[in-house]
């Protein structure tokens, strides 16, 4: 009885130190305060923020530099196909209406993707912080509304709301908020829940297991996550860009 009760409390107390470390590692910390308007404390996630982006601007430069028209090397070549691959890929959802918004999908893509990966180096993953997904989300949807705005001016784009038929205007206008939130919930979603399994993985197998499984969790599910985020908002200016 006593040695029952000594292994409960055992697997009660590890379940519980389980626990508060998933909860240590998905809580976002300060990590300095700037002294204006009283302290402005800045997370985290923007840290990391700042450091992927100084990390794609210096990639940015050092891949753009000497570029030739003619008698172009080996790294244009391939930096050249992998743009041309992208805007094909985004030519052929949106078409050629849709082709200005192409850069900032490209980008969308980058950071998420390097958000993702960054846990590989011991950065904790800004898309773990609730608060940048949402940024993500409403920028999309922003650029989104834009898009049909600026294709159809505004008295076509208020009627768009009331098509087929106006009776469905009020869940045409509930889709504005309902697109956001499933771009935020799904990025962060899945984020939170790879984060989680492997941590359980880790905590109930040895070390050598775990590595296949990272190998789907660290990386080609957050690579799929990013895809899958630049997929969904170019279906949705798609569906903003047509008559």
């Amino acid at each position: 009885m006593v040695y029952i009760q000594f292994h409960l409390r055992k697997g009660v107390s590890t379940t519980g130190d389980l626990a508060e470390n998933l909860l240590e590692e998905l809580n976002c910390k300060t990590a300095f305060t700037i002294p204006v308007f009283g302290g402005l404390p800045i997370s985290e996630s923007v840290v990391v923020t700042w450091l992927i982006m100084a990390i794609l601007t210096i990639l940015s430069i050092c891949l753009v530099r000497n570029l030739k028209v003619t008698d172009v090397g080996r790294k244009q070549l391939v930096l050249e196909m992998g743009i041309g691959f992208l805007y094909q890929f985004f030519d052929g959802i949106l078409g050629k209406r849709g082709r200005r918004y192409v850069p900032y999908l490209i980008t969308v893509a980058l950071y998420v993707g390097v958000a993702n990966l960054i846990g590989l180096f011991g950065f904790k993953p800004p898309t773990k912080d609730l608060n940048v997904t949402v940024a993500l989300s409403l920028m999309s949807i922003l650029l989104i509304e834009y898009s049909g705005f600026h294709e159809k001016g505004l008295k076509k784009w208020l009627k768009s709301f009331a098509e087929p038929i106006p009776i469905i205007a009020p869940i045409n206008i509930l889709e504005i908020f309902i697109r956001p939130l499933s771009l935020c919930m799904r990025l962060f979603g899945n984020v939170l829940g790879s984060f989680v399994v492997m941590e359980l993985i880790k905590q109930l197998c040895a070390l050598i297991v775990p590595i296949p499984f990272s190998f789907y969790f660290d990386i080609f599910d957050g690579l799929i996550q990013a895809y899958v985020f630049v997929f969904l908002t170019a279906l949705f200016i798609k569906e903003a860009l047509e008559d």
